[in-house]
């Protein structure tokens, strides 16, 4: 065989697993290590499935992290759709009048750092004019934007308070035109991408020839949209016949083909092995946040106003933080941004993409979509700002209350995800055996 006929044979292989593939060929590229990353797939595994998946299960359960802020009245700012989803599960159940704990809703309990510098600030508002107090307010809110990597929307006049908890991310029936339009804006608008491209999405081979910020940015989106799909994929309206008077809720469960349809090599042109890879990367990323920001995390109160629920909530935050401090094969930011004029300009390019999603995230024709669109980007956009912000270390550093709950939620659906791969892969494998 010529080395030329080898050479050709490499090139017009889009993937090992593409041709003449086994049942289980979705799993085909989880193995070896995990791109711009020092860990393999199989560590990741048995490290989230054994020792987070079980702690994050039970803490985003505790109160402050079930009840989330969130504005799902806003207005499309990129274009008008009237195609919102009319069935009862695109519906999302805002909470009643005394169904948040009062302390969430006050925000109280904050750091005794954080109640003295308030101290400080009310003691120098009475020595400095109101319009040199109002350019303070105006230059902090300045500095606070130039790390936020989201748009926030909790503080507008329409944002409610959800339970989470009673508003499962789960699949909802919307699709067509006006789902397909919001990731086509995502891939097409708002990614970086070689610029004779022009497909939805960037082949894995692809990838080499761009920065490494770029990939890292491509990856991220990638693994996000990757555990949203496996989060429907596992929490599937079953059939209409579990509908009944029993059971008005309808039976839900994992779906295997619709799994092997988002993700099979020979459904996606080669490419969902590749994108179920990203969902590791885009987990590491977030894990490398939590470990980054321990110090901050671990000093907050977590106030709801129920002593003993807060101690509680602390106690298993810390506990959640020391495990991912001890994993040794962490996600390395230190090499990007670095350097030139070109390495700033590119920064701010990332950083206004991702605001970009998040904005779109309000062209979502289905409710709990949105909520859970929404909950996932911002949590993404804080783990981008934790990793990426100059101010870190700074006394000044302030995450809000949502950035917190939306950053353990956002890590929680790709925990989840990883978890419900074993599932899928289990499923699979019985299926070869009959």
């Amino acid at each position: 065989m010529s080395p030329t006929f080898l050479v050709l044979l490499v090139l017009c292989t889009p993937s090992l697993c593409y041709f003449d593939p086994p049942k289980d060929s979705c799993f085909c590229q989880l193995s070896g290590n995990i791109d711009e990353c020092s860990c393999n797939i199989n560590t990741v595994d048995h490290f989230n499935n054994i020792k987070v998946y079980p702690r994050l299960r039970s803490l985003l359960r505790k109160d402050y992290f079930r009840f989330f802020k969130v504005n799902l009245k806003r207005e499309c700012p990129f274009w008008h759709d009237d195609s919102k989803c009319a069935m009862k599960y695109c519906h999302v159940l805002p909470c009643g009048e005394g169904e948040v704990p009062q302390g969430i809703k006050g925000e109280g309990g904050r750091s005794d750092e954080a109640k003295c510098e308030d101290k400080q600030l009310d003691y120098l508002n009475t020595t400095i004019s109101e319009k040199m107090r109002e350019d303070l307010v105006m230059w902090t809110a300045y500095d606070d934007a130039l790390d936020d990597f989201c748009v926030k929307d909790d503080k507008d006049e329409e944002a409610e308070y959800v339970d989470l908890l009673l508003n499962p991310e789960r699949y909802t029936g919307y699709k067509g035109t006006s789902a397909n339009r919001i990731w086509n804006s995502i891939y097409l608008e708002n990614c970086f991408r070689p610029k004779t491209f022009y497909s939805l999405y960037i082949p894995s081979h692809m990838l080499s020839n761009m920065c490494l910020e770029e990939r890292v940015y491509y990856r991220a989106i990638s693994g996000l949209h990757s555990s949203i799909n496996i989060h429907l994929c596992a929490n599937y309206l079953l059939s209409n016949s579990g509908l009944s008077l029993a059971n008005p809720k309808g039976e839900w469960g994992p779906n295997l083909k619709e799994f092997q349809r988002r993700f099979s090599p020979e459904t996606t042109n080669g490419e969902g092995p590749h994108w179920l890879r990203n969902l590791y990367f885009v987990y590491l990323l977030e894990l490398r946040a939590l470990a980054k920001a321990a110090k901050y995390l671990e000093h907050e109160k977590y106030y709801t106003g129920d002593e003993m629920e807060d101690f509680d909530t602390q106690m298993a935050v810390k506990d959640l933080l020391n495990v991912a401090q001890q994993f040794s094969g962490h996600f390395d930011e230190s090499s990007m941004f670095t350097g030139s004029a070109q390495a700033k300009r590119l920064k701010t390019e990332f950083k206004e993409h991702f605001r970009n999603v998040t904005r779109i995230m309000d062209c979502v024709g289905c409710d709990k979509c949105k909520l859970w669109g929404k909950l996932q980007t911002r949590g993404l956009g804080t783990a981008l700002k934790i990793l990426f912000s100059q101010n870190l270390n700074h006394k000044l550093f302030r995450l809000q209350r949502e950035e917190i709950v939306a950053l353990f939620n956002a890590f929680g659906r790709l925990s989840t995800s990883i978890y419900k791969l074993d599932d899928f892969r289990q499923m699979l494998r019985g299926h070869d055996e009959l």
